[in-house]
């Protein structure tokens, strides 16, 4: 592509702003819509377990994801613009995500347990395997691809084009921080029309602290973008990588007692939860190193994907 060319592919300013918008109203519809329906539908086929909780993963990935793809091949693009790649270069890129981010985890959380902030229960491997590898399936299509894709994929490139590095970070994270309460009000909605109990509507999903849910899911959110420039090849994968780490450990350390996970960690006191964006904030200095790096290697990520 020539100059000339890329250059008169860059949106208006509205235009980025539109579609930056328009993808975290997509993600907040999905998720929405998808976790009411997804009850509805597994109850009609007589679902329970696993294959209920797969219903409503399933039906977000697939409204959120393909729509992205159907917005960029509309005007002549693919998924591989927004940080995707082939399937050896997404298989790496995850992994870098992943391994940063638990890096970091076992770095902070070991330092706590250290300290004794933390006392960890017998590990029962079965039962921890099984959650990791079942959650995991239901995390990656509920939250962390359709997420990143709209997200850190869709939303993040329409506001690079126009408004840079700096601009689209900003706007992306803005972006995040608004996306689950639209989920909320969607989600209401669709309940209302079901005619089932709706959650409470809010900035923060099922009634959490909207403060310090916010505050943590910007952190989140700086430690995503971190990931998802870290790579050349197929960065958007790494970000993904990046959200399925955090999310599993969180699950797993936090709540493993309530979630039968197998393993989980005892608090010494509430405020030992603090160690999570401690941990995210110092994965997100693990991503900018590897972004030093390929950068040191004549591999400097771009952002934009292979």
């Amino acid at each position: 592509m020539t100059g000339l060319a890329s250059r008169a592919a860059v949106p208006t300013r509205p235009g980025a702003l539109g579609r930056a918008l328009g993808g975290a109203l997509l993600m907040g519809a999905a998720l929405g819509a998808g976790t009411e329906l997804g009850p509805v539908v597994a109850d009609a086929l007589g679902l329970t377990g696993f294959a209920a909780r797969m219903v409503p993963a399933l039906l977000v990935s697939a409204v959120a994801v393909p729509l992205v793809g159907y917005a960029l091949r509309r005007r002549g693009g693919s998924l591989k613009d927004i940080g995707f790649a082939g399937a050896g270069a997404n298989a790496r890129a995850l992994l870098v995500g992943a391994g940063v981010t638990l890096a970091a985890a076992v770095l902070v959380l070991g330092a706590g347990t250290a300290a004794g902030m933390l006392r960890w229960t017998r590990p029962d491997l079965f039962a921890l395997t099984g959650y990791v590898v079942t959650n995991g399936v239901v995390a990656l299509l509920l939250e962390a691809l359709p997420e990143e894709t709209t997200l850190r994929g869709y939303a993040w490139t329409s506001l690079r084009d126009r408004f840079g590095g700096l601009g689209a970070a900003l706007g992306t994270t803005a972006l995040f921080l608004i996306t689950p309460g639209v989920s909320t009000v969607v989600g209401a909605g669709v309940a209302h029309l079901f005619g089932r109990a709706a959650g409470p509507v809010g900035v923060a999903p099922g009634g959490q602290d909207p403060v310090g849910y916010l505050i943590l899911l910007t952190v989140f959110g700086v430690m995503l973008l971190a990931a998802r420039t870290a790579t050349r090849r197929a960065p958007l994968c790494a970000a993904i990588g990046a959200h399925l780490t955090f999310l599993t450990v969180n699950r797993v350390v936090f709540e493993g007692d309530r979630r039968d996970a197998g393993w989980y960690a005892e608090l010494s006191s509430p405020g030992v939860e603090l160690l999570v964006p401690v941990y995210v904030l110092v994965a997100a200095a693990g991503f900018a190193v590897w972004r030093r790096v390929e950068r040191r290697r004549g591999d400097g990520p771009d952002g934009s994907g292979p």
